[in-house]
C-alpha cells in the first residue's frame, strides 16, 4: 500500500526484482537515490557575494522581521522532511533508523517524481517517544511539512498528535493517512457501483494498527456511522466490554455487538478492509458476506485473500489489493505527493480531515473520467469493478488532487496563503511535471501486459546477459540470446546471477534456421553482387544479421544490439534483412528527460549527415508522431544557427525549404523554423518574433545536420545531468534498436523494452 518499495513474494506476477539488481541500482554512480542541486548560479565572486556573504544577510534580516518571508526567500515552502525511526520498515519490522534510510530516500524520490516536492530524509535513532518528538519539533524552521514514515503503533499515534500540537506546519503519518485516503477513494466508487450509501454500509476492518484506525477515522469523517464499523485484531472483534489486548486507541472502536470472531463480523457485511496478514480471510468467510461485497485485501506483500479466490467465492465481488499485478491497487503514491503539494502551496498549518476527505473524493472522481491512451497503455481502463482507483502514473493526479486539497485547506481555515485563482493554479500544476516520464512508465506496463520475444544479438556480452535476465524478470517477455551456450553460461556463472527459466539461447552457426535465413537474404541481395555463400557466411558469423533475419521472418518480435560495434556498421547489418517502412525514412531520435524543459526529442542523431528538405520534413512528421505516443503535444522547431533568415546561408535555406514543404502538406502539429536553439526553448526570446507559430517551448528539435545533432544530444546530458534514452531507431518496417557502445545494462534494457513496445504497435496496426 505504501508508495515505497515492497518485498515481493517469489510467485508474484508483477515485475520480479533480484537482490543483485536492487543492490546494483542503489550502489551504481553516486550511492543512494538523492543529491542536492543548486538553484542559483555560484560561478563568479559576485554570485558568491549575493548568495552568501554579504548578500545573504539581507534576507536573514527580512525573515527576522517577518518570519512569513522565509517562504519567499528560502526553499522552506517546497521542502518536506521524511522522518522515521525505523521501527516498522515496510513489512520487515523494526530494522532501526539506519536501515530505514533506503526507504526514506525512496519516499523523497517519489515526492520529487510525482509532485515536484523537494524533500530530505532524516533517520532519527531513538525509540523513545519524547526524544523523537523533541528532535523533530525543533526542525520546523527548515521545512514546510513533516512526513512521518514507518513508525510502529501505538507510538506513531502519540508522536503524530504531539507534533501536530507543537508545530505550525503539516505533520502527516503516511502509513496511516495515505492508506486511508486511497482506500476511502476506492470505497466511494465501490459503493457507487453497488448502489450502496456510505452512511449505512457495514464495514469490517481486520487489523487494529495505525493504518486500520486511520481508515476508520476517515470513513467516519465521510459520514459512515460508527456503529457500522466492526474492527478486529488478532484476538477477535473489538466489542464493548473487552479488556484483553486493549489500549486507548482500540477502545475508541469498540461497539455493542455479539460478534466475537472475524467470521462472525463478516456475516452479512457489505465491505471489508484488510490491513493484517496473508490468508486471514477464507472463501467461506467471503460467502457469508452480503451480495456484491467490497473486499479490500491490503496486506503486503500478500493479501488476506487473492482477488481470484474472492471472486471464486463471490463472482460479483469488487476486490482491491496493495499489489500492482492485480486491478485496483491501493497505493499510497496516489495520495501523499499531491496532498503535500496542495498543502504547501497554500502554506497550510496542518493537514486536517477536510483535506483528507477532499483528496479521497478527488481520487474517486478521477477514476470515473475517461482514461487517456498514454495512461492505459493499451489495456482496457474504464470505470467499473476492475477500475475503481486511478493508475499511479496518471499525469492528471497532480491537477485533480492538489487543487482539491488546497481548496479544502482554504475553506477549513488552515491556509495561510489562499490561492485566488484555482483554475490558473490548476493549469500551472498541469505544466509542472513532464508527461513524457509518465508515458515511459506506461510503455513498460503495456509491454508487461503484452510480452514479446526480443532478440539480444550480442548474447555473450556480460551487460547484454544482465539486461536479458532483467528483461525476463521484469515480465517483458522472452529474451533470446544469440551466442554460444557454453560461453553464455560461463559468463552467467562468473557474474553470479540467477539465470531464470524462459531465457532462450540460439547459436547462429548451429541454428536449424540458417538455410531459411540464407535463402531469404539471397533473394534480397542476389542482384547486388552477393553470392549465396556470401549471405550464408553472414548468417553463420554475423549475429546482427542473424538476429535481423529472425525478426524479418517472424521468429522474434524485435531485436536490440549495438554494444560491440559502431552504430553505422550495426545498422548496415540490420538493413541487410530489414527495410525502411513505406513512406518513412530511417533516423535516430534521442529522448532527453530534462529538469528545465521536461522531455525533449532530438532528431536526427544517427543516420543522415546532411539531410535534404524532404528528409527533414519526413523526420519531423515521424518525430511528432513519436512525441504523441509519449503523451506529449508536439511542438517542432527546425533548428539552425540562423533565426528566421538572419543571417542567411545554405543550411538555413534547406531548413526553410523543409518548413515550406510541410506548409504545402496537411499536418496536425505545431512547427516552425529556422530558429536558434535558445529561441526554440525560451518563450521570452520568442516574443521578439511575434509571428512564430509555436505556442510554447519546443519539445521536438529537428537538427540541420548529424554533426550538430550528435554534439547536442551527447553534450547536454553531461552538462546538465539530463537522462538520455536512445537514440531510438525510427522508420524500420520491423522493430530493431541499436544501443551506443557505451550503453549501460539499464540502457540495453530500456531499448529492448522500446523495441517490444514498437512490436505491439506493429501487430495492432497489422
Amino acid at each position: 500500500m505504501d508508495g515505497g518499495p515492497k518485498a515481493l513474494p517469489k510467485d508474484s506476477r508483477t515485475a520480479r526484482v533480484t537482490d543483485e539488481e536492487a543492490l546494483a541500482l542503489h550502489a551504481e554512480g553516486k550511492p543512494g537515490k538523492l543529491e542536492i542541486r543548486l538553484t542559483k548560479p555560484l560561478i563568479t565572486a559576485r554570485d558568491l557575494s549575493l548568495a552568501y556573504s554579504p548578500g545573504v544577510a539581507v534576507p536573514c534580516l527580512h525573515i527576522h522581521r517577518d518570519p512569513a518571508t522565509a517562504y519567499d526567500y528560502t526553499a522552506k515552502g517546497n521542502m518536506v522532511a521524511v522522518i522515521s525511526n525505523g521501527t516498522a520498515v515496510l513489512g520487515l519490522g523494526n530494522l532501526g533508523a539506519l536501515a530505514s534510510k533506503p526507504v526514506m530516500e525512496g519516499k523523497a524520490a517519489l515526492f520529487k517524481r510525482f509532485a515536484d516536492v523537494d524533500s530530505v530524509d532524516l533517520c532519527v535513532s531513538t525509540e523513545d517517544v519524547e526524544e523523537f518528538v523533541n528532535c523533530v519539533r525543533y526542525l520546523a524552521p527548515s521545512f514546510g511539512g513533516i512526513n512521518l514514515e514507518d513508525i510502529k503503533a501505538p507510538e506513531c499515534f502519540v508522536i503524530e498528535d504531539r507534533l501536530r500540537e507543537l508545530m505550525d506546519i503539516p505533520v502527516f503519518h503516511d502509513d496511516q493517512h495515505g492508506t486511508a485516503i486511497v482506500a476511502a477513494a476506492g470505497l466511494i466508487n465501490a459503493c457507487h457501483l453497488t448502489g450502496r450509501d456510505l452512511k449505512t454500509t457495514r464495514l469490517v476492518i481486520n487489523g487494529a494498527g495505525a493504518a486500520a484506525i486511520a481508515c476508520a477515522e476517515l470513513v467516519k469523517a465521510m459520514g459512515m456511522r460508527p456503529e457500522n464499523i466492526l474492527m478486529c485484531d488478532t484476538k477477535g472483534v473489538l466489542y464493548r466490554g473487552r479488556t484483553e489486548g486493549m489500549n486507548q486507541w482500540k477502545s475508541a472502536y469498540t461497539v455493542q455487538t455479539d460478534a466475537r470472531t472475524l467470521t462472525d463480523a463478516l456475516t452479512g457485511a457489505d465491505a471489508f478492509f484488510g490491513l493484517s496478514v496473508k490468508g486471514a480471510v477464507t472463501q467461506e468467510m467471503v460467502k457469508l458476506m452480503a451480495d456484491k461485497p467490497i473486499i479490500f485485501a491490503m496486506a503486503n506483500p500478500d493479501p488476506e485473500i487473492t482477488p481470484d479466490e474472492a471472486k471464486a467465492a463471490k463472482p460479483d465481488a469488487i476486490v482491491a489489493t496493495g499489489r500492482s499485478d492485480y486491478p485496483n491497487q491501493v497505493n499510497n503514491v496516489l495520495g501523499f505527493p499531491f496532498i503535500f503539494r496542495g498543502a504547501l502551496d497554500v502554506r497550510a498549518s496542518t493537514i486536517n480531515d477536510a483535506m483528507k476527505v477532499a483528496a479521497a473524493r478527488a481520487l474517486a472522481e478521477l477514476a470515473r473520467e475517461d482514461v487517456p491512451e498514454e495512461v492505459s497503455a493499451g489495456k482496457p481502463m474504464r470505470f467499473g469493478p476492475e477500475y475503481i482507483i486511478p493508475n499511479a502514473f496518471d499525469p492528471r493526479l497532480i491537477s485533480r488532487v492538489s487543487p482539491a486539497v488546497a481548496e479544502a485547506a482554504m475553506k477549513s481555515g488552515v491556509a495561510r496563503r489562499p490561492i485566488e485563482d484555482l483554475r490558473r493554479y490548476t493549469r500551472g500544476l498541469e505544466n509542472r511535471l513532464d508527461a513524457g516520464a509518465g508515458a515511459l512508465e506506461a510503455i513498460t506496463e503495456r509491454v508487461r501486459a503484452n510480452p514479446q520475444r526480443v532478440v539480444f544479438a550480442e548474447g555473450e556480452e556480460e551487460k547484454v546477459i544482465r539486461a536479458a535476465v532483467a528483461f525476463r524478470n521484469a515480465g517483458y517477455g522472452t529474451p533470446v540470446l544469440v551466442g554460444r551456450e557454453d560461453r553464455i553460461m560461463a559468463s552467467v556463472a562468473s557474474l553470479g546471477i540467477p539465470f531464470p527459466d524462459g531465457v532462450e539461447i540460439h547459436n547462429a552457426r548451429l541454428s536449424d534456421s540458417n538455410k531459411r535465413y540464407a535463402d531469404y537474404l539471397y533473394g534480397r541481395r542476389q542482384r547486388e553482387g552477393f553470392l549465396f555463400r556470401d549471405v550464408q557466411r553472414m548468417v553463420n558469423q554475423d549475429r546482427h544479421v542473424f538476429a535481423a533475419c529472425m525478426v524479418a521472418l517472424g521468429d522474434a518480435d524485435a531485436m536490440v544490439t549495438g554494444s560491440t560495434r559502431s552504430y553505422a556498421a550495426t545498422l548496415d547489418g540490420i538493413t541487410m534483412a530489414l527495410d525502411a517502412e513505406d513512406g518513412g525514412v530511417l533516423f535516430g531520435l534521442t529522448m532527453l528527460l530534462t529538469r528545465a524543459h521536461g522531455t525533449v526529442l532530438i532528431a536526427d542523431t544517427t543516420v543522415h549527415e546532411r539531410p535534404d528538405a524532404a528528409t527533414l520534413a519526413a523526420i519531423a512528421r515521424q518525430s511528432a508522431a513519436q512525441a504523441r505516443r509519449l503523451g506529449l503535444e508536439p511542438r517542432v522547431a527546425f533548428l539552425s544557427f540562423s533565426t528566421f533568415g538572419d543571417p542567411r546561408g545554405t543550411i538555413p535555406g534547406s531548413v526553410r525549404d523543409a518548413v515550406k514543404l510541410l506548409d504545402s502538406q496537411e499536418t496536425d502539429f505545431e512547427y516552425d523554423g529556422e530558429m536558434a536553439a535558445d529561441v526554440a526553448l525560451d518563450p521570452s526570446l520568442r516574443a521578439l518574433y511575434p509571428f512564430c507559430r509555436l505556442t510554447g517551448s519546443a519539445n521536438v528539435l529537428i537538427m540541420p545536420s548529424l554533426h550538430a545533432a550528435h554534439i547536442l544530444s551527447t553534450a547536454v546530458p553531461r552538462l546538465t545531468n539530463a537522462t538520455t534514452i536512445g537514440p531510438v531507431l525510427m522508420g524500420l518496417n520491423k522493430p530493431a534498436q541499436i544501443v551506443p557502445l557505451s550503453a549501460s545494462v539499464n540502457s540495453v534494457l530500456d531499448m529492448a523494452c522500446l523495441a517490444a513496445h514498437e512490436a505491439i504497435d506493429g501487430k495492432k496496426e497489422g
